[in-house]
């Protein structure tokens, strides 16, 4: 009989240790595919308001989120384990290990690599940074390991689990040779832990890599080589000009036309209301016009947050990752008008916004943008006393973000106007 589902989505690296913790206390788990990046079913938001992943709902109605919680509950299903230490410090450190790895080497582990294999937008001096961030972090776990072949103890526990399923990602794609020869010890660590049958039998195996992957930008279309210029003609008896033989002149090819220009004119030109939130106060002025004037016939509203806000890391990162978003919605410039913001504090922060575009559909506004995918788009209604507070609250930047039961204070934001 199952013990219940786990939702998530293969590979998922919060999710290999779970379908591990299951094995090892012989609980059969049905595994049902769930990938935020590409969509939710429409009922997975009853059991994961957030719409993440792992998440796992028993066969007796119980629901659980976050990984760490889903893991300890899955292991302790075996009172006989032996995976969740002998003493409560045992226990304690294990939990410990397994924060550490998710929060300190994941996050920034998640920033180094994504970037490279397209996953996320590429900025030179955020890879560096993440990666300095990401070793910094396995260089303590390099040091406590000098002196201890475990996380935790002198056997096998949940914190190897969880951790070695983490680190998977790292020799998956940017732990190479170099790297393994400066970090000896998490080499064999993971080695060791790699090679437990219980981990084995669901991870598979793993081929380490001679070379960190490397970031190869997108080919550019070639420019058409220029015609050659017609040599200049020889001067010539005028003909009459019933008998003229001159070809016509050749005109360049129009420029090709934004999608939105299609719509015609609009009777609230957005410049106008680019130039009152830039010179008035938001609050008392700028949001009074804009609803005084706003044309839900010629506009629409629009909720823009990150999708993998459990990926980002220091918040000045966060911040040059909105702006270059921005800088990529260049070609829509005169169709947008938006604000976007970091929230909360640095490891724990979420990207989201506010913007009001030309049309009812989002796509020929933002798809100008290469990573427009990595965000969510929600349509607002400004009849909606919700949706028109948070229209408001995202273009003033004085109120906190509430997502599901946490809040997040305003840490940083950025108007494309």
């Amino acid at each position: 009989m199952s013990f219940g589902k786990l939702y998530s989505y293969p590979d998922n690296p919060r999710t290999t240790s779970l379908l591990v913790a299951a094995k090892a206390s012989g609980l059969d788990v049905e595994f049902v595919h769930e990938e935020p990046s590409k969509g939710v079913s429409a009922g997975y938001t009853k059991l994961n308001a957030l719409g993440k992943v792992p998440t796992f709902q028993g066969a007796d109605g119980f629901v659980l989120s976050e990984c760490i919680a889903i893991a300890v509950y899955l292991t302790a299903q075996n009172e006989k384990t032996t995976l969740l230490g002998k003493t409560k410090q045992d226990y304690a450190s294990i939990l410990r290990w397994m924060s550490f790895a998710n929060s300190e080497v994941l996050s920034p582990l998640g920033a180094w690599f994504r970037p490279l294999i397209g996953r996320d937008p590429y900025n030179k001096k955020n890879v560096e940074s993440a990666q300095a961030a990401a070793l910094k972090s396995i260089g303590v776990v390099e040091s406590h390991l000098t002196l201890n072949t475990f996380l935790v103890g002198e056997r096998l526990s949940l914190a190897d689990i969880f951790a070695a399923s983490i680190f998977a990602r790292g020799f998956q794609f940017v732990f190479d040779k170099e790297f393994r020869a400066q970090f000896p010890n998490v080499t064999r660590w993971y080695d060791l832990i790699r090679n437990q049958d219980v981990y084995k039998a669901v991870a598979g195996d793993v081929k380490y890599i001679d070379e960190a992957v490397k970031y190869t930008p997108p080919k550019k279309e070639p420019k058409p080589a220029a015609a050659p210029k017609p040599a200049a003609p020889k001067p010539a008896a005028p003909k009459p000009a019933a008998q003229d033989d001159e070809e016509e002149p050749v005109q360049e090819a129009p420029k090709a036309k934004h999608p939105l220009e299609a719509l015609g004119r609009p009777t609230l030109a957005l410049d106008d209301w680019k130039r009152k939130y830039s010179n008035d106060d938001t609050r008392s002025v700028a949001l009074p016009w804009f609803w005084e004037n706003y044309k839900p016939e010629e506009y629409s509203l629009w909720k823009v947050e990150y999708k993998y806000n459990d990926e980002l890391t220091l918040t000045f990162m966060s911040s040059n990752l909105i702006g270059g978003f921005f800088a990529r919605l260049e070609a829509s410039r005169k169709y947008i008008f938006g604000s976007m913001s970091v929230y909360g504090e640095s490891n724990n922060s979420v990207i989201s916004g506010a913007f009001v575009i030309r049309g009812q559909d989002f796509r020929p506004a933002f798809d100008v943008a290469p990573d427009w995918e990595s965000y969510n788009f929600v349509k607002l209604d400004p009849s909606n006393p919700e949706d028109k507070a948070f229209i408001e609250d995202a273009w003033s930047w004085d109120k906190p973000l509430t997502v599901g039961e946490k809040t997040y204070e305003h840490a940083d934001g950025k108007v494309f106007k």
